[in-house]
């Protein structure tokens, strides 16, 4: 297949770009500057020039293509509301190219988004409104696709993690460095879900290989829930600073706006999505990952 997929040279989407051309699929990557362009055809797949807010290169991408992947995203948490809707009209420009066929569209999404440390499944669907949690829109968006007759599929991402990671495990890297110790909240039981970069390529291009019903929900989980404390443990090992409890009081001082996302407690389950696609994660797990010299290079 021909598939588009933005946010090609992202994190995750540099890694499903790879994934896809080693399968002998065609990529066109959505590059909206030059250098993005010539990373993409460094990688071995075609630049198609366009932005997130340029809708009209959004559908053109679309149209050209068997399938489309979208994992862009504009992180940009000064504005977070405006950016989840801004995806919205993003999935809204993408599936206008896909009404009347059968060309699957993958969304990436949240899997915290339903929210509840009981376990959320691929059930589960968020009841928040945009105005609670913003990135509910994005959800919200295939929805409306799906009830048009779109193949939309949502990917729900834990903390996806893995060489070169920008997101949120190196910012609390780089707070337990300012800081002088590494912090979780209260008894730090609290989960977080995780799944390496590599594993999560391999489930998207499993997920576009076979038929599933609009609106279906992937949870790209390896792990359902990894404890905070020990991931703060892992944090103040290799960086050899105090591993210290914050109360929920005291959590804003040591981690600022993060403090919402280091309290943060689900489990997911990714169950019914093995038993849907065959995938099985074979990549090392969140705190194997943590205990490798990459994550704590500076420079």
């Amino acid at each position: 297949m021909k598939i588009f997929v933005t946010g090609a040279t992202g994190f995750i989407g540099s890694a499903i770009v790879q994934e896809l051309l080693r399968a002998g699929h065609r990529v066109l990557g959505l590059a909206r500057s030059d250098a993005a362009a010539a990373a993409v055809t460094a990688a071995g797949a075609e630049a198609h020039r366009g932005d997130l807010v340029d809708a009209a290169s959004l559908r053109a991408g679309a149209a050209a293509s068997d399938a489309v992947v979208h994992t862009g995203f504009i992180h940009d948490f000064t504005r977070y509301k405006e950016v989840c809707a801004t995806d919205r009209h993003v999935i809204a420009a993408l599936g206008a190219a896909l009404v009347g066929t059968q060309r699957p569209l993958l969304v990436s999404s949240g899997v915290v988004l339903p929210g509840g440390k009981t376990g959320v499944t691929e059930d589960d669907r968020a009841t928040a409104s945009p105005d609670a949690l913003p990135r509910v829109a994005t959800e919200l968006a295939c929805d409306e696709l799906a009830a048009r007759g779109v193949h939309v599929g949502v990917l729900r991402f834990p903390t996806v993690h893995g060489e070169g990671d920008h997101g949120f495990v190196p910012m609390l890297i780089e707070l337990a460095r300012k800081q002088g110790a590494s912090a979780y909240v209260g008894e730090g039981q609290n989960l977080w879900p995780a799944v390496h970069r590599f594993d999560a390529a391999t489930l998207t291009r499993l997920a576009l290989a076979q038929p599933f019903a609009p609106g279906t929900r992937f949870h790209v989980v390896a792990e359902e829930g990894v404890p905070f404390k020990a991931i703060a443990e892992a944090i103040g090992r290799r960086l050899q600073v105090p591993v210290v409890s914050k109360s929920p009081a005291d959590a804003a001082a040591h981690f600022g706006w993060f403090a919402h996302f280091a309290a943060l407690d689900c489990r997911a389950s990714s169950k019914r999505t093995r038993e849907t696609l065959g995938w099985t994660p074979v990549q090392p797990d969140l705190l194997a990952d943590l205990d490798r010299p990459p994550y704590f290079a500076q420079g």
